[in-house]
């Protein structure tokens, strides 16, 4: 008989993460589901009891470390911890709201450092697992009204290189995931062209191979955008704001 799988999804209860524990779960995973809003995490329940609720506030060190010692006594063990949680609000950067901004930055980048906080330890007794991150292509170069979003994502792009060689010696794997747009109700606030825009269940299908079928440290989609977006990290900076004002000129015409 073929052992489960146990997969740990943050950010679960919308956009990315919503759609990976469907996926996950689909393919015969136990999935532990977390995030803040409780009453998503239930319906996620009602929609495959495969899928289980652990609420959890990222910015909360404590109680990372508390859902994850509940995710252990329930349900035994954790193959692979996947960090969705993300937050973006463009107004923060229209009149410099600090506070906004700090948010964003606790939010995206030290609330997935709490998270792999709570399993570093694990993974690295366990000599096995997966660590995953999911960044963006927001974290190569900066957009309009996403200073904050975009350099949460740079550091947390960063940060997980690094991981990746502390964790190799104890054979545990670690890989980041740099989407390009996603359809999600973060990114319906953006007020600038999203080319190639794609939908979270398009996301969680190029995850879940990557991550199930593939040992690449990067996965990166769609590939036609992504691959510009890392040859517009090597252009001189005078010509790459050119092309986003052109951009910008031709969504404020449509």
């Amino acid at each position: 008989m073929e052992e489960k799988k146990i997969i740990w999804i943050t950010g679960a209860s919308s956009g990315i993460g919503r759609a990976l524990s469907v996926k996950f779960a689909n393919n015969g995973w136990i999935v532990a589901a977390s995030a803040r809003r409780e009453n998503l995490l239930d319906s996620l329940n009602k929609e495959n009891e495969k899928i289980h609720p652990f609420p959890l506030d990222v910015n909360n060190i404590d109680q990372c470390k508390d859902v994850f010692k509940k995710i252990i006594e329930k349900l035994g063990n954790v193959d692979v911890s996947l960090f969705c949680t993300g937050m973006h609000d463009p107004n923060s950067e229209k009149d410099f709201n600090l506070e906004k901004i700090r948010t964003i930055m606790e939010t995206n980048f030290f609330g997935t450092i709490n998270s792999i906080n709570s399993v570093y330890k694990y993974f690295k007794e366990k000599k096995s697992g997966h660590v995953s991150v999911v960044s963006s292509v927001a974290g190569y170069r900066g957009l309009p009204a996403a200073g904050a979003y975009c350099a949460s994502k740079a550091a947390l792009t960063s940060f997980t290189e690094s991981l990746f060689f502390d964790l190799k010696r104890y054979g545990v794997r670690v890989s980041v995931i740099s989407p390009g747009f996603i359809k999600t109700p973060m990114t319906d606030k953006n007020e600038f062209p999203m080319p190639m825009i794609k939908s979270p269940e398009f996301a969680a299908d190029r995850i879940y191979d990557g991550i199930v079928n593939k040992k690449n440290f990067e996965m990166h989609f769609p590939k036609s955008f992504t691959i510009l977006m890392k040859i517009l990290k090597f252009i001189p900076n005078k010509i790459y704001f050119k092309i986003l004002e052109k951009g910008m000129k031709r969504k404020i015409k449509n």
